[in-house]
């Protein structure tokens, strides 16, 4: 994190997109009124990078994980802006829960607090020891399966509700699929992908 200071908020992230190169829109920051003195404030800006925001994240996850009395240990890296956490853990199963819905939840938790901590939206995926890549793989493979069955018999096929991760495995694999279409349809937890047959 880097601070820096001006009258206006502005001023400052000028100051903060000068010196890291950033465009103004890029930067990630938060703003505090410090007293100087009795009667004065000054304003100041906390730049972070995207190194401090992997680091809330991974700071946050094994803090929760610690609450259940796990031990664990998580690998970072950054993939199209999304941070990718992979955890291991002494209990995987425990943390991925039935059907992934333990690792849906820490992963929704994780989230909201790196969001709400940042002022910004950012985009985390959390995964057991391969859990979520091995669920990619078979949706991929499911998908494609039923995509072919849509185009024979032209009936929609809809999935079961699933997380938006899930969603947009569907989505890419059956992208380029003659005849096929697929769509989101539903609200939050109950939203389902469709396979859809167009001529």
């Amino acid at each position: 994190m880097k601070v820096y200071q001006g009258k206006t908020v502005e001023d400052a992230l000028q100051v903060a997109s000068k010196e890291l190169q950033i465009p103004i829109e890029d930067i990630v920051y938060t703003v505090e009124d410090k007293k100087v003195g009795i009667f004065s404030k000054k304003l100041v800006v906390d730049v972070y990078e995207m190194s401090d925001i992997v680091s809330y994240a991974e700071d946050y996850v094994l803090r929760v994980i610690d609450a259940f009395g796990i031990e664990s240990s998580v690998k970072t890296r950054l993939d199209d802006d999304i941070i990718r956490i992979t955890i291991d853990s002494t209990h995987n199963p425990i943390l991925i829960g039935n059907n992934g819905k333990t690792l849906q939840a820490l992963n929704e938790l994780t989230k909201i607090a790196v969001s709400n901590h940042f002022h910004r939206r950012f985009r985390v995926l959390l995964d057991v020891n391969g859990y979520k890549d091995k669920k990619y793989f078979k949706l991929q493979k499911l998908a494609r399966r039923l995509a072919h069955e849509v185009q024979k018999t032209k009936a929609t096929y809809t999935f079961d509700a699933m997380p938006a991760d899930e969603r947009r495995v569907i989505h890419n694999a059956c992208s380029n699929m003659e005849h096929i279409r697929t769509e989101s349809v539903g609200e939050g937890a109950h939203r389902q992908v469709q396979i859809i047959y167009v001529d």
